[in-house]
């Protein structure tokens, strides 16, 4: 583990099970700083190094949090980049690659998501990197991976989702594929980048040895479509958009009620049994043409036996009471808004919901951490830096200069 910087700043005073731990984040927008941001949320010390003149465009995303002076901050940003240290770094000036490698020196973990090669032409990718620090954990994040030949291909999470065959799959039958509604090929890179460095620093503890992490989005779109690809290797069969439905699993889709829609899962004989006394018909579960799990999985059968009882059984119901009516006994779940799922008193309960105070801003809500820990638990309740923040703290710091050394890093536009 390497030093942190000692500081008054609630910033540097690292909790949690990845306390020690520094990570240099050279990343942008999403895939990166949330993948950073998870580590500094599990208490590592997470320095977010941007260019003084081009910073994480980032930040002009909205929406945004407005002072009564009219400065704005981005609460877009504010969530990808909580709980980090801000430093301003030049890497295409000589002064700025020194420093780099200088805090390399001191770091555990370096983040990136450039595109392949960019970090190589400026001197500082893992081969030269390593050199300074052989312990270092590279994590490198891209559209196609560090190999292969579409590695230098320019890409955004829709370039992954299109690539990596979910976008082919998502929408409703007969009709033009559809995007899944979220940025799922960039959330997806950054599950895997935290595996993969988490990983690999536990292989540089033991060992001493770093290496390089490399996550691509298009394989961790590719990894999110379940049976689609033992279904074409096996069968022959190209997965198409299904809408609401699955496969081969029914009943095991959307149903609309009186008030909206609620998902309902209860396809397997124990849950169809339960499903059928719930509604009071206790002899459906018996009828011999709809009496077995693969018998109801026909698609024939379904459409004209199954659907039809299920959407008789909701429709005069409001989601709220079928969601009662069902309980802890089947799987039924009203479909919520991002209004229902921030006001949700199980989400309350589980801080799934976090209030940050931003001084001149004030109250930030956002998402807070879903890895839950008894012990060690993560602090989702930390602030995002204003560009260049903590720019004398960690010179100081963790890169040890003097005041000299900084006035010259300074006077070159390297910070």
């Amino acid at each position: 583990m390497s030093e942190v910087p000692a500081s008054s700043d609630s910033a540097t005073t690292s909790r949690g099970p990845l306390a020690g731990v520094v990570v240099l984040d050279v990343t942008r927008v999403v895939a990166g700083p949330f993948c950073s941001m998870i580590l500094a949320d599990l208490g590592a010390t997470v320095i977010k190094i941007e260019r003084p003149g081009d910073p994480d465009y980032a930040r002009d995303f909205p929406p945004f949090l407005e002072s009564e002076n009219g400065d704005r901050f981005s609460a877009f940003f504010a969530q990808y980049n909580r709980n980090k240290l801000g430093l301003t770094l030049d890497l295409a000036v000589p002064e700025g690659k020194e420093l780099l490698k200088r805090l390399v020196e001191r770091a555990d973990v370096l983040v990136e998501n450039f595109r392949p090669g960019t970090m190589d032409k400026l001197g500082l990718g893992y081969e030269q990197l390593r050199q300074a620090n052989a312990r270092l954990v590279y994590t490198a994040i891209s559209g196609f991976g560090q190999t292969g030949p579409y590695r230098r291909r320019p890409a955004f999470d829709n370039s992954a989702q299109a690539a990596g065959g979910l976008w082919s799959m998502n929408g409703n039958p007969d009709q033009p594929p559809t995007r899944v509604g979220t940025i799922i090929g960039d959330l997806a890179a950054t599950m895997y980048a935290v595996i993969g460095t988490l990983a690999a620093l536990r292989h540089a503890e033991r060992t001493g040895e770093g290496q390089l992490v490399d996550v691509a989005q298009q394989d961790s779109v590719l990894s999110l479509t379940e049976n689609a690809v033992v279904s074409y290797t096996v069968d022959g069969t190209i997965a198409k958009p299904l809408g609401n439905a699955h496969p081969f699993v029914r009943p095991y889709e959307l149903y609309p009620c009186k008030d909206g829609y609620v998902f309902f899962g209860g396809y397997t004989d124990k849950f169809w049994r339960l499903t059928c006394a719930m509604f009071g018909e206790h002899d459906v579960a018996e009828d011999p043409e709809i009496d077995t799990m693969a018998k109801r999985f026909d698609p024939e059968v379904y459409e004209r036996r199954v659907r039809p009882l299920l959407h008789r059984w909701m429709a005069g119901r409001t989601r709220a009471e079928l969601e009662e009516l069902a309980g802890d006994q089947v799987p039924l779940t009203a479909i919520k808004d991002i209004g229902d799922v921030v006001n949700d008193p199980h989400i309350k309960e589980r801080d799934m919901i976090v209030d940050v105070e931003y001084p001149d801003f004030g109250t930030l809500q956002m998402f807070g951490q879903p890895v839950h820990l008894g012990a060690t638990p993560a602090d989702p309740r930390g602030l995002a830096p204003k560009l260049g923040e903590h720019n004398d703290l960690l010179l100081r710091g963790l890169a040890g200069l003097s005041e000299d050394q900084i006035a010259v890093l300074r006077s070159s536009g390297a910070v």
